[in-house]
């Protein structure tokens, strides 16, 4: 079988090369802090941080952003939704830059841009999440969660 790059088709075990070992550590890092930035950078973004939307009620556009993506929630639940949106992306932010918890909040993650994706294309179209790449950043939560297991020694 010449075809063997993760396991040895006999034993199970990794075969990674140390070259390959690096590489997928540093994708592990990336994705983590590439994921992690983006949370936090929305979250500045709703309080004006970025210098967009300075005034104060930067946090009240988001609420109306909130409302508009998801149009099929009754109006009551908005600034729920919108704090609890902010909240969960800025602890998923901090921890997966901190890396803690890795293998729960990759998969928070995944589960949260899978929402977030599934509301967009309901209330704006499907073109909206392909264009913000959200169903791409979930997947590569997943994947992150995935490499995180596998490294722990668990079944996937």
């Amino acid at each position: 079988m010449s075809n063997r790059t993760l396991t040895d088709a006999v034993s199970s075990k990794p075969i990674l090369g140390k070259g390959l070992v690096k590489w997928e550590s540093f994708a592990m890092r990336y994705t983590r802090f590439a994921l992690g930035a983006a949370f936090l950078s929305a979250v500045a973004g709703r309080f004006g941080i970025w210098g967009e939307n300075t005034s104060p009620d930067s946090f009240k556009h988001f609420m109306e952003y909130t409302a508009k993506v998801n149009s099929f929630m009754p109006a009551f639940t908005i600034p729920f939704l919108a704090w609890a949106a902010t909240i969960a992306e800025t602890f998923l932010g901090i921890t997966l830059i901190l890396g803690i918890w890795l293998r729960f909040v990759a998969l928070a993650a995944a589960g949260l841009l899978v929402l977030f994706g599934t509301a967009m294309a309901i209330s704006l179209g499907i073109k909206t999440p392909l264009d913000y790449s959200v169903f791409s950043a979930s997947a590569g939560a997943l994947l992150l969660a995935i490499c995180q297991i596998r490294k722990a020694g668990g079944n996937v």
